[in-house]
């Protein structure tokens, strides 16, 4: 659950730091006091996509960092997490820390357990500590892929849909592939003639990777032969054969110095100098003479060299590449050659077709089963709550109807219908129920929903608009009953539901000096009755608001 909010310089707060708890808390305050700022940091920190026109007006940046606990099995999903995605983990996982730093400039870095983290990971991370109902749900509500994703909520069937629309995706692609081949038929078989043609060609060619540098250099070898081998019995003339040669002189000078540095220490370098060429020109000697072994001047050689070149320089030539891309450009019309003889094979495109699409019926109908009892569930939750929320009579009933063929969703169309009297046909929500109406119906169904929900901590921002009286009043106990089970925050502007928190907080605006600040309060037993009161009587409190306040509190 989140156990702090820590906020600094975002639009009006200045600094706040909030301990929550357990239960049902709400928040109150005037309009515009800054209570959906609240949620608004919350958001930013759980992955939202930031402003610098969020940043408080005068300074450089905003801060907002959210402490939760875990525990259970929730505590090992978010330790796993962390652990694939490369994040510290602390107090042994019973402790995560996000935090959002936004900056003037437009940039923005989230954090998980201190490290950098990106918004998507913030996002995934935050979708199973978090799930806040908006103001407009019920707005939401009137479409029918919300109405579909709802459903799939309420029975935690996401996984199963995802999987769906996998297999819908293959089944598609196998269905493009098959049709392709058909209607390609003619230019798939005339662009087949011309590659193998081009492979027939590199196939008697077959030019190895690597092969064109060493044969150049081969080719420059055996077409230089006589001059290297002429050139190297001259250097190997000089060096030891030859009259006054250079292993003659140096043995000469080194007798010379080795005697005089025996009188003249200085010398010692000299001689070590010449002792260590003398080593040098016996080591070349010795390499000429083992490389004039082996060379030769091989005519036959050096034609078939020849020949090799002009061929991998003529194909290279034709292909419009360099000679050293030959064999890469091989390998890459094998492929193509190969992958159109695949894709003009009709019967395996077909049976693959089938395949696919059996999956996907497979998968689609289990999906519908689990649809088809969860609407019921649904249906009758939903039903019974309408009774105690000005509806009696009213009924809620989802319609399922079948699709010619399956998309990407499943085989059928998801549709809420509800009747607000005794003896009137269900019809869609969107042609029949009012505003009021539309606004109770979504509050019983996001109450409902959350309480399947693994989600541990549940905000609703005002949620509870368009209603009020003894509704409101039942609206403030489902959420208190909510809160047995979940950590739940409430923004709200009614006194029926305040009255219902575990834990009141009131948000008021400030202003002075020309700047405009927000705070929060935790409130006592007697600040919470003259917060009602004022909620309830308005601008002036009268003993009788307050006594009213009392009984709200009481009850």
């Amino acid at each position: 659950m989140l156990r702090s909010l820590n906020i600094r310089d975002f639009v009006i707060v200045d600094e706040l730091d909030l301990d929550l708890d357990h239960g049902f808390t709400v928040l109150t305050g005037e309009t515009g006091a800054g209570k959906s700022i609240l949620l608004d940091a919350l958001s930013l920190v759980l992955g939202e996509r930031a402003d610098p026109s969020q940043i408080r007006e005068g300074k450089n940046k905003a801060e907002i960092s959210a402490l939760f606990s875990l525990d259970g099995s929730l505590k090992e999903f978010i330790s796993n997490w962390l652990d694939e995605q490369g994040f510290n983990i602390e107090d042994d996982g019973s402790t995560l820390i996000l935090k959002r730093i936004i900056d003037s400039s437009g940039r923005s870095r989230a954090f998980i357990n201190g490290s950098i983290a990106t918004l998507n990971q913030t996002k995934e991370l935050g979708n199973h500590l978090v799930d806040i109902h908006g103001q407009h749900a019920h707005q939401l509500l009137l479409k029918t892929g919300a109405q579909r994703d709802l459903l799939d909520h309420q029975a935690q069937l996401q996984e199963q849909v995802l999987t769906v629309k996998g297999l819908y995706q293959e089944w598609q692609a196998a269905k493009k592939q098959l049709e392709l081949a058909k209607s390609a038929g003619e230019s798939l078989q005339k662009e087949q003639e011309r590659l193998s043609w081009q492979l027939e060609e590199l196939d008697q060619l077959a030019p190895k990777a690597g092969e064109w540098a060493e044969i150049d250099v081969e080719y420059s070898r055996l077409a230089n032969a006589a001059k290297l081998i002429e050139g190297s019995q001259n250097a190997l003339a000089m060096l030891s054969e030859q009259e006054g040669n250079a292993e003659e002189l140096l043995g000469k000078a080194f007798t010379e110095i080795e005697d005089l540095a025996k009188l003249d220490s200085h010398l010692e370098d000299a001689k070590i100098s010449l002792e260590s060429a003398q080593i040098q020109i016996s080591e070349a000697t010795h390499s000429l003479n083992r490389y004039l072994q082996k060379i030769d001047v091989d005519p036959d050689r050096l034609a078939e060299v020849e020949e090799r070149l002009k061929a991998l320089h003529s194909a290279a030539k034709k292909f419009k590449v360099t000679p050293e891309e030959l064999p890469t450009i091989w390998l890459d019309i094998k492929e193509k050659v190969n992958a159109i003889k695949d894709s003009q094979d009709l019967a395996a495109l077909e049976k693959n077709l089938l395949t696919t699409q059996a999956e996907y019926n497979k998968a689609a109908k289990s999906l519908s089963q689990n649809r088809n009892k969860a609407a019921k569930i649904l249906e009758k939750l939903v039903t019974e709550a309408m009774q105690d929320l000005s509806m009696a009579g009213g009924q809620f009933v989802i319609g399922i109807e079948p699709l010619a063929e399956g998309n990407a969703y499943g085989l059928e169309n998801i549709e809420f219908l509800v009747a607000g009297h005794p003896g009137v046909s269900p019809k869609p929500l969107s042609k029949v129920a009012s505003g009021g109406e539309l606004a109770r119906i979504s509050l019983a169904i996001s109450v409902i929903t959350s309480e399947a929900s693994q989600i541990p901590t549940l905000i609703f921002d005002e949620v509870d608009s368009g209603i009020g009286g003894a509704v409101a009043e039942t609206v403030g106990k489902r959420l208190k009953e909510l809160g047995q089970a979940h950590q739940v925050l409430c923004v709200t502007h009614l006194a029926q539901v305040a009255a219902q928190g575990h834990q009141h907080w009131k948000v008021e605006k400030q202003s002075s000096d020309n700047s405009t600040t927000s705070s929060i309060t935790s409130l006592n037993r007697q600040e919470r009755v003259e917060e009602i009161a004022r909620m309830l009587g308005g601008t002036e409190i009268t003993d009788t608001t307050r006594r009213h306040a009392r009984e709200l509190l009481g009850q």
